[in-house]
């Protein structure tokens, strides 16, 4: 039976390294059940990493919990490194990180970026993905981009203002590379000030109500520079997608079970994605959440995707 809201916390029974391409090394977690069935958490931005609170939306007694934070995100190093830092190379880490930990295929749970990530590792390798759990849902076209960096402003004002003051007027042009010549900047009082007014401003819009601890955890100095610097990388390269973007590569997925939950007021990632995502996938359920935003940790967000992995049991 599906659960009201999350599971107690716990640690990791397991964690490691792995050496990648591009000087990157990640991190990577099991918790749970050694012997359960694998679910593989796929945390949003691209750069935001994963934290303990997301071990908590799966039962340890059944789940095989897997956890790793991508290139240049969380507790992989470097933080905010770009190397051969795109798409193809974490669809290829969730690979190599599969093998080494021995796993036939997983069910796959992300949010925001961490659905693009999803679909983007399920098309490339259907044969290793059981289902999926996806939340907040974000393909990566230029008008979700769009969205993000002009349209909030619509809701946010305040949030957009700050987001845009921080870069002098004569910049406004190209925003995204505005930012990013300052993320980039080797001085940490130069990309640790862009940082936080990128990822506070993110954060600030996740929320259906105001929640001053949500914009806490986007100001701290690991989840802002991994966050804002990847994301405005990520943003300046069409987030390393195929020209006919994900819904393209519908077909080859198809037939894989999927459930959808999407916060009605979600501002970061408008409920319009999830129903273009829903409509192009017969065997995916969309269940909308009528008094949420952006975030999973909203109550009717998270016993939404909480009941949704149970039922994948």
């Amino acid at each position: 039976m599906p659960r009201g809201d999350l599971f107690p916390d716990i640690g990791p029974y397991e964690t490691g390294y792995l050496n990648l391409s591009g000087g990157h090394v990640m991190y990577w977690e099991q918790a749970g059940n050694p012997s359960g069935r694998p679910v593989l958490f796929l945390h949003g931005g691209p750069g935001a990493g994963a934290g303990a609170v997301h071990r908590r939306f799966f039962d340890p007694a059944f789940w095989r919990i897997i956890i790793f934070d991508q290139r240049g995100a969380g507790r992989s190093r470097p933080l905010g490194g770009l190397e051969e830092n795109t798409t193809p190379h974490l669809v290829d880490d969730i690979e190599l990180l599969r093998r080494h930990l021995g796993v036939e295929d997983f069910l796959l749970f992300g949010g925001s970026w961490g659905s693009t990530l999803a679909l983007a590792y399920a098309q490339a390798h259907p044969d290793r993905v059981r289902a999926c759990v996806l939340r907040g849902i974000f393909l990566g076209r230029d008008e979700e981009v769009e969205w993000f960096l002009h349209g909030m402003r619509n809701f946010f004002p305040e949030a957009h203002d700050a987001f845009f003051s921080f870069i002098p007027d004569a910049e406004h042009g190209d925003i995204v590379g505005a930012y990013l010549k300052r993320l980039n900047d080797p001085n940490p009082s130069i990309h640790m000030e862009a940082a936080r007014a990128w990822s506070v401003y993110e954060g600030s819009c996740s929320t259906l109500l105001p929640n001053p601890d949500t914009v806490a955890s986007f100001s701290q100095d690991r989840t802002a520079l991994g966050l804002a610097r990847m994301e405005a990388h990520y943003f300046q390269h069409h987030l390393f997608l195929p020209p006919g973007g994900l819904l393209a590569g519908m077909d080859s997925i198809a037939h894989i079970p999927a459930e959808i939950v999407q916060g009605r007021y979600d501002m970061v990632c408008p409920p319009a994605s999830a129903f273009a995502l829903a409509a192009s996938w017969r065997a995916a359920k969309l269940t909308i959440i009528p008094d949420a935003g952006h975030s999973a940790l909203e109550i009717g967000v998270r016993r939404a995707l909480i009941g949704a992995v149970e039922r994948f049991r």
